[in-house]
């Protein structure tokens, strides 16, 4: 189902395209209000994350922690002299240190996200989440990379820093998002979920930031042991891009089309909305209560939102939980 150009050409802070068509200079542009996110980091101790980024581990760093007691193995070089002479047990010196960690975006591009009546396609403000993620990880000296994947074709960026790594993902976001690829490479509508995740699982490394951006319409059951196992070794956040119309049907008739067939559809039956409410309440609430179960993060962004300020509040949140 699409909506009329008109309805979703007004241009929003976050972008100065028409908001159906994504460019590269609007992902450009969101770079400069990138610079004060901060990514979240769930287990530092387990999975060593980094960027700026602190994690605990025995040798030279930036930052002393702490003296604890000599263990065999450990350098000799990091000897506490001062504390082993007032106590008269060897202790060492524990440091902290900042690495680069790689931080990759999952981007769902099936057919379902090529749709919007507020100010733009879901694929764009796709794209927007996307690209301020690349823009913030580069920022704090962390790799992106990305798993784009629509029915029947995949695309893997593997994860790169600075400037470089960022524009290597906008270049492909640019190419993924364009609305007349939508059914190109596909034999099928749908393809669940659960096929990326897989793929997905056995692609990244242990320790990765992993973003899964969709509208989560091809959830399916392979999805919660996928993403279980995932969790397993890296923090995962789950990003749900939605357009209004999918929340509250409006009242009315309207023209719908779905690219092959066109129908008309009549709002006002009270039975009908019922049961868009219905599914408009597990459309939303299921996704969301599948990654909070395995410990995910959580993200909503709707079309008429600013991407970057939805990003920086959600970070907020998730970032002062682990703190």
């Amino acid at each position: 189902m699409s909506s009329s150009p008109n309805a979703i050409a007004t241009p929003g802070r976050a972008g100065t395209g028409n908001g159906i068509d994504l460019t590269a200079e609007e992902l450009i542009a969101l770079r400069p209000r990138c610079n004060a996110l901060l990514l979240p980091m769930h287990r530092p101790a387990a999975s060593a994350l980094a960027g700026a980024y602190r994690s605990r581990f025995r040798g030279r760093g930036v930052d002393f922690v702490e003296s604890r007691n000599y263990q065999p193995g450990d350098d000799i070089r990091n000897m506490d002299w001062r504390v082993t002479a007032r106590t008269g047990r060897a202790h060492t010196k524990v440091f902290q240190e900042e690495r680069e960690r790689p931080v990759f975006v999952v981007l769902d591009a099936s057919p379902s996200l090529f749709f919007g009546t507020r100010r733009r396609l879901k694929s764009v403000s796709a794209g927007y989440l996307a690209a301020a993620i690349a823009w913030t990880a580069v920022k704090r000296g962390d790799r992106i990379g990305c798993f784009l994947f629509a029915p029947g074709e995949h695309r893997e960026l593997r994860p790169a820093g600075g400037r470089r790594g960022a524009m290597r993902v906008i270049q492909s976001l640019v190419e993924w998002l364009q609305p007349d690829r939508v059914g190109s490479g596909a034999d099928s509508a749908h393809e669940p979920l659960s096929v990326a995740l897989e793929r997905v699982r056995h692609t990244v490394r242990p320790g990765s930031l992993v973003l899964v951006i969709s509208d989560f319409y091809g959830l399916d059951e392979d999805c919660q042991r996928h993403l279980s196992r995932l969790r397993q070794h890296n923090d995962v956040v789950g990003c749900q891009v939605l357009d209004p119309a999918e929340e509250v049907l409006p009242s009315g008739r309207f023209p719908i089309t779905d690219g092959e067939t066109a129908s008309l559809l009549d709002t006002g039956r009270s039975g009908g909305r019922k049961r868009f409410d219905t599914m408009s309440l597990a459309h939303t609430e299921g996704p969301r209560r599948l990654f909070q179960r395995h410990q995910c993060g959580w993200l909503t962004l709707r079309t008429p939102e600013d991407p970057v300020e939805v990003l920086g509040r959600e970070l907020r949140m998730l970032t002062g939980r682990a703190a």
